[in-house]
């Protein structure tokens, strides 16, 4: 495929994808009748020139819109209800994201919140909480801005409570997007630091989706595809990047977030709490933890390993050669080695090995990990 064109995918949100893809945001929301948009986004996006820009455009269709941006980078259950508040009090008809994971997972908790006002972490999926999702949501439109997460094609949201920091999940088919436009050149002029930390954050998500225990074949296809390239493009779009590495992160990325409909595992579940607890950036915490929670999974899955070595084209086939790969491109795309170098300290290692412990994602790990092997992987990579 070129890059240069937009392509259209449906799987099964509709996604436009490629250059320009974000200038049909105006026409799309004019041919469905929706001339109001909440749009959703994050303090540094809302000051960038190609937001402004869709902005403008938006205007000029005689498209009113009401930005919302009070959000923090991990996000929490009070930007939520500013935001209901703001699509309330501007009398909004649609709801549009735009920005990396936490800016779209703030929309689409303000989508699930406008027609379901109970406490918001009622609806929370670990506690069963979807079976009261019953009411229509307003229209959701998403327009990625990283190649990390892929909450664009999500159906889910994970929001963190105020005070406890514990993280949440808001889950629906009803909070999928109702169309994607997906354009890497809004991800161009990323800081080399955010595109590295956010490409290895769509690493873990296929790595962790093809490892997970749940069956799902279709799954697993799509993340080796996704490790794949990611593996061919993420160094060159840290360093040089081009279109092309910038379009395969961004297409790698949304293959995670299909993917990992299967699972995750161990490395999130050490990640989510240094976000909770020490407000670490996400992609960040998964690349620093990834060579070791993927270290921890090699017994007993010694096949996998092969196979995703294979996938990334090592000499050497086996789990041992996947870890030391995974050292060797944090190093090259600039992400530390060690929990000391992004501000964990000793003393916290006992209150992260609780919330990991406690948190959703390793469940689905194909090996067991108890508390004290947490405690015992946070000092490992300290």
């Amino acid at each position: 495929m070129t890059f240069d064109k937009v392509y259209q995918y449906n799987f099964p949100t509709t996604i436009r994808f490629g250059h320009g893809a974000a200038n049909e945001l105006g026409d799309y929301l004019l041919k469905n009748g929706w001339k109001k948009p909440l749009v959703v986004t994050d303090p540094t996006v809302s000051q960038l020139e190609f937001f402004r820009k869709i902005c403008r455009d938006l205007a000029e269709k005689s498209i009113s819109v009401e930005v919302f941006q009070d959000i923090h980078k991990n996000p929490v259950k009070s930007d939520v209800y500013k935001g209901s508040d703001a699509y309330d009090g501007a009398q909004r008809d649609c709801i549009v994201g735009i920005g990396g994971g936490a800016a779209l997972d703030v929309a689409r908790a303000i989508v699930l919140r406008i027609h379901h006002r109970e406490d918001l972490f009622k609806y929370d999926d670990l506690i069963g909480g979807d079976v009261y999702v019953t009411n229509d949501v307003p229209p959701f439109i998403t327009i990625p801005t990283t190649a990390g997460t892929g909450s664009e094609v999500g159906r889910s949201a994970i929001i963190a409570d105020d005070e406890t920091h514990q993280k949440r999940i808001l889950f629906s088919p009803k909070l999928l997007a109702r169309i994607v436009f997906a354009d890497p050149m809004l991800t161009m002029e990323l800081p080399a630091r955010i595109t590295a930390a956010t490409g290895m954050d769509a690493l873990t998500h296929n790595m962790e989706a093809f490892l997970a225990k749940m069956p799902h074949p279709l799954a697993e296809g799509i993340a080796l595809e996704g490790i794949h390239l990611i593996h061919e493009s993420l160094e060159r779009a840290v360093n040089r990047p081009d279109l092309e590495s910038r379009s395969k992160m961004l297409i790698a990325s949304l293959m995670g977030a299909v993917a990992f409909q299967k699972g995750l595992g161990v490395v999130h579940s050490l990640a989510h709490p240094m976000s909770a607890l020490l407000d670490t950036h996400h992609g960040l915490a998964n690349a620093v933890n990834i060579p070791y929670g993927m270290e921890f999974n090699i017994a007993g899955c010694e096949e996998k390993f092969r196979r995703i070595a294979r996938t990334i084209e090592l000499p050497e086939e086996s789990g041992e050669a996947v870890v030391k790969y995974l050292f060797d491109l944090n190093q090259r795309v600039q992400i530390p080695h060690r929990l000391r170098d992004v501000g964990v300290r000793e003393e916290h290692l006992a209150t992260l090995a609780d919330l990991a412990f406690a948190d959703f994602a390793h469940p689905n790990n194909p090996k067991p990990v108890s508390r004290d092997d947490f405690f015992n992987l946070y000092r490992k990579a300290l």
